[in-house]
């Protein structure tokens, strides 16, 4: 271990210099974005309905994709919730006590592997809270405060109309990438689960008779996965985290003002003593720091709307009227329906296959339980955290379509003053729970990345390490660097998960349906 710490601080200390050195990383940025522009404009390529309305092609197969699937399971998001919490509970849990069921699978890419539901003993390596926990650090973020901001700035008070009905649709999506996630997930000789796209694409496919698109779908969904882990899922949350808590330290006259890569020094640290240990580890650390970061966000939410009763009536006629009528906004109704859709999706990435990667490390022999526990993901996400943040900027005013060209580390402040106006010393805490928020989803994210690495270089202590490692170096330069073409590139990769992934996960439905029906009785029993 001593060694490995050595290994780190001896790759650290070159970057000190250039992280400090402007000129050089925006050199490099330039550089990086003439050579992956392309890859990113295509990604993010708005498809243009009118002069005020644009709308990314990728937020079409997100909502086509959770539409069909909340019809095609019967609206599972709405009748399976108080099963999902049940299942949280423990209500459940005798359950997977009983027979065992599944067998032996085939060889994946990566090793000789178990395709599980539960085999010899082996049923997974986390609870069904910490899964969720698990997932949701990466998902509850800063999205769910800058992204609600700049939503509402641009959307109107009727975008969180569409944020909370894209978050209910999501939740289907997310039922079945996390069922799949569990169904087809590799479990090695010493318990370690392996699990994801990768595994139910390439898997899965293989079933249906289609095992060479299987596998080129879950390479391109490993590589999307890696490079989404390095920047979205790392360098732009340590990045937005060091500017909050530089600019409410003194900003400029902050004493960490230019000193970036000390900050992320101590984030690298932290986040390295977290990941060495796997999910296990992570899990953990998830299962504390997500209950309290929700419940110190809510609450405070809470207060503030409270404190102002009388408006909490008004709030929600802004929010309705403003959803179908809107006056004053961008592109009418669609624009805003479109904004609220977009922040939904960009919150709780269902669709996108992320999240399946952490469920699937659950302990169950079910694999739609997991699948269940899944849909509360996009309801405490989006239903919950992200409709909270929009009705204290509504009731605060903080509404204001000048704020539209914010960008995120300035609608994080945008939403620290909505907080401050009723709660004066709450910045501080906020600026926390941002760090908090950046921790959790950077911790979450490396175990993503992992996989994927995991995926395409073979499951040896040394691949770990060297990803890990990898992992660690782009903390620092995330949190010193101005490297915006490079986070531009991550964040496209992010959303190019969702190509292979809905492909797979429509495929693979009707395996998912049968999956639901064996859990559901067997619970019934």
């Amino acid at each position: 271990m001593k060694l490995k710490f050595q290994t780190l601080i001896a790759l650290i200390l070159p970057l000190f210099s250039f992280a400090q050195d402007k000129g050089i990383d925006q050199i490099i940025d330039e550089k990086f974005g003439d050579a992956t522009g392309w890859f990113v404009n295509f990604i993010f390529y708005q498809i243009e309905f009118s002069d005020d309305i644009k709308i990314f092609w990728v937020l079409f197969p997100l909502i086509f994709g959770a539409a069909y699937f909340t019809i095609y399971f019967k609206f599972i998001n709405f009748r399976g919730i108080l099963t999902s919490i049940n299942i949280v509970r423990g209500k459940y849990d005798s359950v997977d006590h009983h027979e065992t069921i599944g067998a032996a699978g085939d060889a994946t890419p990566g090793g000789d592997s178990i395709e599980t539901i539960a085999v010899e003993g082996h049923e997974g390596e986390v609870s069904h809270f910490q899964a969720l926990t698990a997932a949701l650090s990466a998902t509850v973020g800063l999205g769910n405060i800058a992204g609600v901001a700049i939503a509402v700035s641009i959307g109107g008070a009727g975008a969180t109309f569409w944020m909370i009905i894209a978050g209910l649709l999501g939740m289907a999506s997310k039922f079945v990438e996390c069922t799949l996630g569990v169904k087809y997930r590799d479990i090695d000789e010493n318990g370690v689960v392996y699990g994801g796209p990768m595994y139910y694409l390439t898997k899965g496919l293989k079933s249906n008779g289609l095992e060479k698109l299987g596998r080129v779908l879950a390479v391109m969904f490993a590589i999307f996965v890696v490079g989404g882990s390095f920047g979205g899922g790392n360098m732009f949350q340590v990045n937005q985290a060091f500017q909050l808590v530089e600019s409410i330290t003194g900003g400029e006259a902050s004493f960490l003002h230019q000193k970036g890569w000390l900050f992320g020094v101590v984030m690298a640290v932290l986040v390295g003593i977290v990941i060495i240990g796997g999910i296990k580890k992570i899990a953990k650390v998830t299962d504390k720091i997500v209950p309290f970061m929700v419940v110190i966000y809510v609450t405070a939410s809470l207060f503030v709307i409270f404190s102002n009763l009388g408006m909490i009536g008004d709030a929600f006629a802004q929010i309705f009227n403003g959803a179908f009528s809107p006056e004053g906004v961008a592109g009418g109704v669609i624009g805003v329906l479109v904004q609220g859709f977009r922040r939904a999706a960009f919150s709780n990435e269902a669709g996108i296959g992320s999240a399946s990667i952490a469920h699937s490390a659950v302990k169950t022999k079910y694999a739609a339980s997991e699948g269940l526990v899944a849909l509360l993901e996009p309801f405490i996400d989006t239903v919950v955290v992200c409709t909270m943040t929009a009705l204290v900027l509504i009731i605060t005013g903080y509404v204001d379509p000048s704020n539209s060209s914010l960008n995120s580390s300035e609608a994080i402040l945008l939403t620290s003053g909505a907080f401050e106006s009723a709660i004066s010393w709450f910045p501080y805490v906020l600026t926390i729970a941002v760090v908090l928020f950046a921790f959790s989803t950077m911790i979450s994210w490396s175990y993503y990345g992992f996989q994927g690495w995991a995926y395409l270089f073979g499951r040896s202590r040394k691949m770990e390490y060297t990803y890990k490692l990898i992992f660690c170096f782009f903390v620092i330069i995330g949190s010193a660097a101005s490297l915006g073409s490079v986070i531009d590139f991550s964040d496209a990769m992010i959303f190019a998960m969702m190509v292979p992934n809905m492909i797979g996960i429509v495929i693979l439905a009707p395996k998912v349906k049968k999956e639901l029906d064996k859990y559901l009785s067997a619970i019934k029993k």
